[in-house]
C-alpha cells in the first residue's frame, strides 16, 4: 500500500427500496417559517450532495450558512416526489439516490416560533451540481469539517482540536479520564486508527465540549465554517450515513457521467470518504465487483496515456430502478 494509502472496505450490495413521507417540500430559496401540526412545527430539511473536482459539495441557501428546507406542503402525492420535483428545479438535474436520513426533534432546537418545537425531517439526495443565476450555492463540506479531510495527510487543525479538547477534559477532575478516552477514540489517537465513519460523533464531541459557535463559543474560538441553528449537525449526519453507505453500495455511480475513467470513479469515492486509497487494490476490487464495463472508447487524464472508459452495468441500472430509487408512477 502506498504512502499515506487507507484501506476502504467496499461492499456493494443491491439498494433497498427508498421510504416515502406524506407532504412536499416548498421551492424556496429562504427558509421559511414552518408549518405547525399540534404544538410542533414540522419543516423538510434536504442535504443534497454533489462531487465537483474532486470535491464533495453540499446545496446550501443562505451564502452557504444554511441547507435548503421548507415547510410541508399538501400538493404532492407524496414527500420523496415533491423533493424530487423541487431538487429538478434547483439543479437542472434529476435526483437519483434519494433517503430519508434522520427526523430532528430535540428540545434544544433553534425555533423561529417562540413556545414550539420545531421537528425537522432532512432526507439525503446525491445529484450533479448545477450553476446558474438565482440558484442556491454550492460550498465544499470540508469548509464546515477541515478535520475530516485526510487525502492530503493529516490535517493540521488536529493538533489545536486535540489541544483543546484535553483542556476541557482537565477541567473536570471527576471525568476526566472518560473525555480523554473519548476523544482519543473519536479522534484517532487510541491506537486503531482514524475511522471516516465518525463524522457526526467528531462533531458532537466539539459540540459537547463548547469548541464550536453553535455550542454558543465566540466566532473566534470556532472550529470548521458554521452554519444556521443546527444545519452542521444535520451534514455532519448525512456525511457519515453516505461514508458508511459507499462502502456496501454502489451508490456512488448516482455521482458520476454516463462514462468515466476508473481514476475518476477512484477519486469521487476518495473525496467523500477524506481518504486515499491505493490504486491497484481499489481496481482489483472493481473488478471483482463487476459493476463496470468498458465502453470501447477512451480519454486523456492529466496529459498522461488515454485511459478507457467504463460505464456501470446495465444490471446495476436494472436494480437502481427496481430499488425504488426513480421516481414511482403515480397510482390512479
Amino acid at each position: 500500500m502506498g504512502s499515506g494509502a487507507k484501506a476502504l472496505h467496499l461492499h456493494w450490495l443491491p439498494s433497498r427500496p427508498v421510504s416515502g413521507i406524506i407532504r412536499s417540500i416548498h421551492s424556496e430559496r429562504s427558509i421559511r417559517s414552518p408549518v405547525t401540526i399540534g404544538f410542533a412545527h414540522a419543516e423538510l430539511i434536504a442535504v443534497l450532495v454533489a462531487v465537483t473536482g474532486d470535491e464533495p459539495r453540499v446545496m446550501t441557501i443562505r451564502s452557504g450558512n444554511a441547507l435548503p428546507s421548507g415547510p410541508f406542503e399538501m400538493g404532492h402525492r407524496t414527500l420523496q416526489s415533491g423533493l424530487r420535483e423541487w431538487v429538478q428545479e434547483q439543479t437542472e438535474h434529476p435526483v437519483g439516490y434519494l433517503e430519508q436520513l434522520y427526523t430532528f426533534a430535540d428540545r434544544d432546537r433553534n425555533n423561529d416560533i417562540p413556545g414550539g418545537r420545531t421537528i425537522s425531517i432532512s432526507y439525503l439526495g446525491l445529484v450533479n451540481e448545477q450553476s446558474g443565476a438565482g440558484r442556491p450555492g454550492w460550498h465544499g463540506w470540508y469548509e464546515y469539517f477541515p478535520w475530516e479531510d485526510h487525502r492530503q495527510g493529516r490535517p493540521a487543525v488536529l493538533d489545536e482540536i486535540m489541544a483543546r479538547l484535553r483542556s476541557w477534559a482537565d477541567a473536570d477532575p471527576a471525568r476526566r479520564d472518560h473525555r480523554h478516552r473519548r476523544a482519543d477514540f473519536t479522534f484517532g489517537l487510541d491506537g486503531g486508527g482514524w475511522n471516516e465513519d465518525l463524522a457526526l460523533q467528531r462533531y458532537e464531541l466539539l459540540y459537547e465540549a463548547g469548541l464550536v459557535s453553535e455550542a454558543g463559543c465566540g466566532a473566534d474560538a470556532n472550529l470548521g465554517r458554521a452554519m444556521f441553528a443546527d444545519h452542521r449537525r444535520i451534514l455532519a449526519t448525512g456525511i457519515a450515513r453516505l461514508r458508511a453507505k459507499i462502502k456496501y453500495r454502489p451508490v456512488v455511480f448516482e455521482l458520476m457521467p454516463e462514462s468515466f475513467t476508473l481514476l475518476r470513479l477512484q477519486r469521487t469515492i476518495e473525496a467523500l470518504a477524506g481518504l486515499t486509497l491505493h490504486k491497484q487494490n481499489f481496481r482489483r476490487l472493481i473488478e471483482q465487483q463487476e459493476l463496470v464495463e468498458e465502453t470501447g472508447n477512451t480519454e486523456s487524464e492529466t496529459g498522461g496515456r488515454p485511459a478507457k472508459l467504463f460505464r456501470f452495468r446495465h444490471t446495476v441500472l436494472e436494480e437502481r430502478a427496481l430499488a425504488g430509487t426513480k421516481l414511482p408512477l403515480s397510482r390512479n
